[in-house]
């Protein structure tokens, strides 16, 4: 009888935003990631009556949906039927309410040591701050937050 290893699991980071647009923005670019174009998909809803037309916005001078958006990594294959990325993702979906509490949950960026400080000041251009400085003797990190106060850290 012979055991068959089960295929991994395909998944994203839901993260939860006030703006998720805006979000998608700083993310994409901290991450040099592609902002995902579902303007095809958002067409077709609309013209099947799938979608109300309050339930879209206009985003980079395309169609999206008003409530989320997904960045991807440019290298990882995507639909191009509907735009969504199938592989590394990060999703922004639209909360009513304010982060509150410490993040359960964060990245880790690696831009390696030497590159951290250009790194650090790259991400605060973009929006983020810092809010701590870590040096241990495991290793020294950068602890910031993005434009809506979720941390995240620099190694």
């Amino acid at each position: 009888m012979s055991t068959q290893t089960p295929a991994p699991l395909h998944w994203k980071l839901v993260i939860d935003s006030a703006d998720p647009h805006a979000q998608a923005d700083f993310w994409a670019a901290a991450l040099h990631y592609t902002t995902e174009d579902n303007s095809a998909l958002v067409a077709r809803l609309l013209s099947l009556g799938a979608l109300p037309e309050e339930a879209t916005v206009e985003h980079h001078g395309r169609a999206a949906f008003r409530d989320l958006i997904a960045v991807r990594h440019p290298d990882d294959p995507y639909d191009p039927d509907s735009g969504t990325g199938l592989g590394r993702r990060l999703l922004f979906q639209r909360v009513p309410e304010a982060k509150s509490g410490k993040n359960r949950l964060h990245l880790d960026l690696h831009p390696g040591a030497e590159r951290r400080a250009d790194e650090v000041a790259r991400l605060t251009a973009l929006g983020a701050r810092v809010l701590r400085e870590v040096k241990e003797p495991a290793g020294a990190w950068t602890v910031m937050a993005d434009p809506e106060g979720n941390e995240f850290c620099v190694q």
